[in-house]
């Protein structure tokens, strides 16, 4: 008797169960981490109120980072700093004033919060004020209805300091009635520069009872104050209430000092001073912004000449502190993105986000356990294991999006171009990418070698899929490293961009030329792939579709091209009719998104009808960027696939055009090598061309005309060569065949605040928690991946969805067919066998049948559905 033989597995298996448990290993490092972090380090300081006062370094320490602008980038540790702007200013505070309170150094902060309201106003009284030599006067500037002070009162005993302490109320935004008498914010300067300099023996004495004198308006813990809140400072209230804060003394940088103040102004005298307020801050609830300690704190870049002034950039970062200390309570009040995470706490989930998150991490999770216990008797109405896995990963994914940046588990973290950073990781990924490279599995023999020569072929699927996997992540490292501020950079992410839209243009239009497959199901299967994802997490990110700009761009662009060869598809092996319908499609376009008012008339209907609001000029922007590309796109798909078909005899040459497709590939060796010259000329001249635009306006008005150069540019040097189309690059190839999740899941777990931080774990370096934060990322987006697909082929297909996943073939955007299900209808499948009813049910059972059952068969009613439930949501959301 034979021994049975036992199936082992394969070494693709086993490579890929370890890669799965590397990533689950990470992954349960950053869940201990951040439980770690949240439990037991941040309890007492959850909105991070603390951190802003007390804590926080340069991510730009002087010109050695930032030859020109140095100091412009404070991070306070584990929060995001937003810096304020005039709107910003007025927004907070109304009719209220901003007080500030102290000598030279307290001034400066006062003209820089002026400077934000109005600069050249600013510095021009600035000038007036030094050329009438009264710098020892008091101030008021108003800009916008906001009116800024400043009390000169270098030893805090003035009577401006006295009216201001005696009308402060800091409840007063609850009682209007005294809202016009009590300061929004006020700042006291510490006045220990001049008792140390003009002081006498008992200057220590004489600056104690001067900080005693304030200390009990500041102190929020003093019983039997009816006057303030009971509250520890920076509770989290729906709005900020009035503060009153307190600036240490400054530190002089000594060795600039004039000897005159040398003399006089020693270390000993301000430790001193410093070492008091620290007591009185330990043993009290005043609240003493540290943090302007610690700004000064790296060296004698900070300082101006005097050695007691700080620079213009020092002095704003000043005040962004105190303005975000001020006015951050409400940040998530005002919508996305969430970039004012310090001192701040954000908004409690809604209706639509705990269904979401019960759903996603409770309810979905304990379906396939109880299934196969068999505890359930609805499981009739679930779907296959496979889409039901499928379900569970999707919200999963989706409540760690909610986690990582709608709370404070994770910490935030401001971004800063660092040019060696960025060459590093570019050349990191490189040297990956070389390492990886494969020779192409799928091989045909070429019609124009010897039989034994093999070729992959033109612009292939593998190439494609690397193709998208670099450029994608050169746009992480982009965004990851705050690459936006250099023109140059900017103006290569935007050509791939440009590059993935052509990729869209050339790949949808060879798929209708070849399958002639115009069917709503190929529409669904596109459509429900790309915005899948990107319709899920506005709900629970209270985020909107246009955030997540590419899904619904590629979308757009693929309806545009489905309409343009759709109508009178019949001819399009007419090439000079088929060139006719994409110049019309690109002026139809070209008006329907440029002329003002169309857009403008969609948007309305839509929020008048599904209460949809979207940003109308971030859609004409993103639109016009990438005008042209895809019609390039589809010109080149159109010109491959007839010349294919010429040479191959499948069709025979009727005009002009097809007579010099047919004549190219008769000398496709000279054409080659014109075609290769013009790419290696061009592309040093577009580089030229494009360094003389001054700015990312000029650039993007120019992006449109001329994105197709480099590009055809690199197509024909990518393919000049068999051994170039033979071989490629299988890390970036892997990572293409999911960036549409990449590119999507990028903004809230592995950037922060919708992009404008990144995320950190608060416990090791940045780098460190970066190579952990990384791959689990990448993980999550290839999970997320392989569920979208089988759930685009569930919707799509119903019961005759595939139980495997599909992430293999992302056909969303391939040039090769989805799996054809013969002996079916456009919009039909067969119904489900399992799904029957029993005589014990209800009437709610039977109807809940029906719909199920409904929904199965007919891919229009599951359409209809799920535009009816995104509907409600809308409504119900809004």
């Amino acid at each position: 008797m034979q021994r049975p033989t036992i199936p082992m597995p394969s070494s693709s298996n086993r490579e890929t169960n370890v890669v799965e448990r590397i990533f689950q290993a990470l992954l349960a490092v950053v869940v201990f981490g951040v439980v770690y972090r949240y439990c037991w380090q941040d309890i007492s300081d959850p909105y991070k109120c603390g951190a802003l006062l007390n804590k926080g370094q340069w991510l730009d320490p002087g010109p050695r980072w930032s030859s020109r602008t140095p100091f412009q980038n404070w991070q306070p540790p584990g929060c995001i700093m937003h810096e304020y702007k005039k709107e910003d200013i007025q927004e907070c505070f109304g009719k209220r004033r901003i007080v500030f309170i102290g000598d030279s150094t307290t001034r400066q902060v006062f003209w820089a919060v002026a400077k934000k309201m109005d600069q050249a106003r600013a510095e021009g009284e600035i000038t007036e004020m030094l050329d009438m030599d009264e710098k020892h006067h008091d101030l008021d500037f108003t800009s916008a209805g906001v009116t800024v002070q400043f009390i000169w009162d270098p030893f805090l005993n003035s009577t401006g300091l006295k009216r201001e302490l005696k009308d402060f109320r800091p409840d007063s935004q609850l009682h209007s009635n005294e809202a016009d008498e009590s300061a929004g914010l006020i700042l006291l300067g510490a006045p220990g520069l001049w008792y140390a300099r003009h002081g006498q023996q008992n200057l220590q004495k004489d600056f104690r009872d001067s900080i005693e004198t304030v200390i009990p308006f500041m102190d929020h813990a003093i019983q039997g104050n009816t006057r303030l809140p009971a509250a520890r400072p920076f509770p989290f209230r729906e709005y900020s209430p009035n503060f009153l804060l307190l600036a240490p003394v400054q530190v002089p940088w000594y060795e600039s000092l004039s000897p005159s103040r040398a003399e006089t102004m020693t270390p000993e005298k301000i430790d001193q001073m410093n070492d008091y307020l620290q007591q009185v801050s330990a043993h009290s609830s005043a609240d003493v912004i540290w943090s302007y300690t610690l700004m000064t704190h790296v060296g004698r870049s900070q300082y101006e000449e005097s050695g007691i002034h700080v620079v213009d950039n020092v002095a704003h970062r000043k005040a962004d502190v105190l303005l975000n200390l001020r006015c951050n309570a409400d940040a998530a009040s005002k919508g996305y993105p969430f970039d004012r995470t310090c001192c701040s706490n954000y908004k409690q989930p809604g209706t639509a986000q705990w269904v979401i998150l019960l759903g996603g991490m409770l309810i979905l999770p304990t379906l396939p356990f109880l299934r196969r216990q068999h505890l359930l008797r609805l499981n009739r109405f679930l779907p296959s294991p496979s889409v039901l896995s499928a379900l569970v990963v999707s919200g999963l994914v989706v409540s760690y999006c909610f986690y990582a940046d709608r709370t404070q588990i994770f910490e935030k973290e401001q971004k800063q171009f660092r040019q060696r950073e960025v060459i590093v990781a570019y050349l990191e990924v490189a040297v990956a990418g070389l390492l990886s490279i494969r020779e192409c599995k799928s091989l045909k023999t070429n019609y124009k070698t010897a039989p034994k020569v093999k070729d992959h072929g033109f612009l292939t699927r593998d190439q494609s899929d690397e193709w998208k996997g670099w450029m994608q992540l050169v746009l992480l490292i982009y965004h990851y490293t705050h690459g936006s501020n250099i023109l140059w950079i900017y103006q290569i992410v935007r050509l791939l961009v440009a590059s993935y839209l052509f990729m869209t243009g050339f790949g949808h239009t060879l798929y209708f030329l070849r399958r002639e497959d115009y069917s709503l199901r190929r529409v669904a299967t596109v459509l429900v792939r790309l915005n899948l994802l990107s319709c899920m997490l506005p709900y629970m990110m209270r985020t909107d579709v246009v955030f997540y700009y590419f899904a619904p761009l590629v979308s757009f662009w693929f309806l545009v091209i489905y309409c343009t060869l759709k109508i009178g598809h019949t001819r399009n092996s007419n090439l000079h009719y088929l060139f006719g319908k994409i110049v019309l499609s690109a002026l139809l376009t070209t008006a329907f998104t440029m002329i003002p008012g169309i857009l403008e008339l969609g948007s309305f209907f839509l929020r008048l009808t599904c209460a949809i609001s979207w940003n109308v000029g971030e859609i004409r922007f993103r639109i016009f960027l990438d005008m042209y590309i895809v019609y390039i796109g589809m010109f080149f798909a159109a010109l491959h696939y007839r010349a294919t078909r010429l040479h191959s005899g499948a069709a025979t040459p009727k005009r002009l055009i097809d007579h010099i497709l047919k004549l190219i590939n008769t000398y496709h060796r000279a054409f080659k090598t014109l075609t290769i010259i013009a790419s290696l000329a061009l592309l040093p001249g577009f580089w030229a061309l494009t360094r003389r635009s001054p700015d990312k306006e000029d650039y993007n008005w120019w992006q449109p005309f001329i994105s197709f150069i480099p590009i055809l540019s690199f197509i024909t040097l990518r393919n000049s060569h068999r051994l170039l189309r033979n071989y490629h690059s299988t890390i970036f190839a892997s990572l293409g065949r999911y960036s549409l999740e990449i590119c999507i899941l990028q903004y809230h777990i592995w950037l922060a605040g919708d992009s404008t931080g990144i995320l950190r774990l608060g416990l090791w370096s940045r780098w460190t928690e970066t190579a952990i934060l990384t791959p689990v990322f990448l993980w999550v987006s290839w999970r997320m991946a392989d569920a979208t697909q089988v759930l685009t082929s569930w919707i799509v297909d119903g019961d005759r969805a595939p139980t495997q996943s599909l992430s293999r073939g992302d056909f969303a955007a391939s040039k090769e067919s989805p799996p054809i299900l013969p002996n079916v209808r456009d919009g039909e499948s067969t119904p489900s066998k399992d799904l029957r009813f029993e005589p014990g049910d209800s009437r709610m059972g039977r109807l809940v049948g029906w719909v199920i059952r409904t929904a199965r068969s007919d891919l229009r009613y599951r359409l209809g559905l799920i535009l009816t439930v995104l509907w409600l949501g809308n409504v119900s959301y809004s």
